[in-house]
């Protein structure tokens, strides 16, 4: 029902616009130019309509230029009303010229809103809506993840380095670094006859508070019943009064006094790295090997088993001990010298505590400081 009253409107209309029947009937009086093309010129001279024949076929033809499309266009739009008459309306535009376009078109043809908007969707296509909103952020959610992933990792490493800058070493090691100062300022500290002087140093003289700190957790009055070591750095004092006959004290030697306590620990530790020659009781020299005497410890300590001889002198490595990884390895074997027996754990740790004198807030160092006795 709602088709056929559609289709009676249709041909309604087209009665009132096609020049077919405006030209024919008694509607001709209403539209004298009916049939009639705007173009023609008259004998005198004046422009007129010329009369454009109907095409042959029921159904509109296609035809060439803008009023073709347009034609194809109605067609399309407004098929299902075809055979009520809609095409009627669509002759006189394209008859006449007057149409605005494929909006007028689909007017003129009885289209309502919805067929306008469809027809619009076949000739021109679907504008492409650009996202708002959440949509538009989605769109870039790969640069999104890899900022969020990239500021993560910028807070994390921040975390790291705030907290290492925070860690320090305990407050006693700036006291054995002051007494170490005092106690390297005697010359006789080095081995003799090599003059190796790895204790006292200013690169590596931090191996003389590592021991310390290992050993009497820096207390000068340590003193140790069942080895009988003391001091700060623990030897028995029969041992540091040997050592000390040869630093030239110019005063008894004090197990208590730090100062003492590091000058002998520097002497002893050069001469394990060094070797030594002393005198025997014939009068004949006896050479001592230290650490860098070994073929096998210079590849270890500087990466070349080359070594220096000369005759009365102990061995000692060609090049020197500069690399970060060597001296921990030789800071490990002097402990394991100088503490004898001592674990091999504790050994390994001198050497971790020396490559990072700078770093306290290592996770190893912090480790092992965290094992200390309190």
């Amino acid at each position: 029902m709602k088709l056929e009253n559609r289709a009676a409107e249709l041909r309604r209309q087209s009665g009132r616009l096609s020049p077919r029947y405006a030209a024919s009937g008694d509607r001709a009086g209403e539209y004298p130019d009916a049939g009639r093309v705007r173009g023609a010129q008259e004998p005198d001279g004046t422009r007129r309509s010329r009369s454009v024949p109907r095409p042959s076929s029921s159904r509109p033809s296609s035809r060439t230029g803008t009023s073709g499309l347009a034609r194809t266009g109605v067609r399309s739009a407004a098929g299902a009303y075809e055979a009520a008459g809609a095409y009627e309306a669509a002759d006189w535009y394209w008859a006449t010229g007057d149409y605005d376009g494929d909006d007028g078109v689909a007017e003129a043809a009885g289209l309502d809103e919805p067929d306008q908007r469809r027809q619009a969707l076949i000739t021109r296509g679907r504008s492409r809506a650009k996202p708002t909103g959440a949509a538009r952020w989605l769109g870039h959610w790969r640069a999104i993840a890899i900022c969020a992933a990239a500021v993560a990792t910028g807070v994390t490493v921040l975390t790291v380095i705030s907290a290492a800058g925070s860690a320090a070493w305990p407050a006693s090691v700036t006291q054995v670094q002051n007494e170490i100062t005092v106690a390297c300022q005697n010359p006789d500290v080095a081995a003799e006859p090599s003059q190796v002087n790895f204790a006292c140093a200013k690169g590596t003289r931090q191996i003389l508070w590592v021991f310390s700190l290992l050993t009497s957790d820096d207390n000068p009055g340590y003193s140790d019943a069942q080895t009988g070591r003391k001091g700060l750095e623990p030897i028995t004092p029969s041992q540091g009064g040997d050592i000390a006959w040869s630093l030239n004290l110019h005063h008894p030697y004090n197990p208590a006094s730090p100062t003492d306590s590091l000058e002998v620990a520097a002497r002893a530790i050069n001469n394990i790295i060094g070797g030594a020659t002393l005198t025997s009781s014939t009068g004949a020299p006896v050479v001592q090997p230290g650490l860098e005497s070994s073929p096998a410890n210079c590849l270890q300590y500087t990466g070349s088993s080359a070594l220096l001889t000369r005759q009365g002198f102990p061995a000692i490595c060609a090049a020197a001990v500069t690399s970060p990884a060597g001296q921990a390895a030789l800071v490990s074997d002097v402990f394991k010298q100088w503490m004898v027996g001592a674990p091999a754990q504790i050994a390994a740790q001198a050497g971790v505590l020396f490559e990072n004198a700078d770093n306290p807030g290592s996770p190893q160092v912090q480790s092992i400081l965290n094992s200390l006795p309190d």
